[in-house]
């Protein structure tokens, strides 16, 4: 089993919390604390196990990921796949990743604790990799012009329908 494993200096809690709130069937299963050893203030959250639509994942307060005495790894160095079953599960995604975060470009999203998302609705694979290939170049080049991923848009393009 693997699970993914998100590195915070202090905002672990507040991380898994928020993330907890976005997807549906989804909960803080454990939180440990830092003791005597340290090497964190006693009593402050160590990490946050949590389950997020079936998958565990694990947050760490782990100290700074920048500045002059990085103690973990780059922000963003890991990036969480998505995959949505329609468009308002992408749009709904994508309006709370990106609230305090910064939108990208093809459906990539970095939040507000620098945690890389990328959000895709179901069909992209069928239009970017399918049997036409001009139609799979014009959804690709309409992709690289989007941030949020539209598969109505992408699936025109591949048609060659003009909008």
């Amino acid at each position: 089993m693997i699970t993914p494993f998100l590195w915070f200096d202090d905002r672990a809690e507040e991380a898994a919390n928020f993330y907890v709130s976005v997807f549906k069937n989804s909960k803080i299963d454990k939180m440990t604390y830092y003791g005597d050893a340290g090497p964190g203030e006693k009593g402050r959250v160590m990490t946050v196990e949590f389950t997020l639509e079936g998958q565990e994942f694990m947050a760490l307060n782990g100290g700074p990921t920048e500045g002059p005495v990085p103690s973990g790894p780059v922000p963003g160095a890991i990036a969480l796949f998505v995959d949505c079953a329609t468009q308002a599960d992408v749009d709904n995604l994508w309006d709370k990743l990106s609230d305090g975060g910064q939108k990208m470009q093809c459906g990539w999203v970095k939040d507000r604790f620098n945690v890389v998302w990328n959000v895709v609705p179901a069909g992209l694979g069928d239009v970017l990799r399918g049997e036409d290939p001009e139609g799979s170049e014009r959804a690709f080049k309409a992709m690289l012009r989007m941030e949020k991923l539209d598969i109505d848009e992408l699936r025109r393009a591949y048609e060659g329908v003009a909008r």
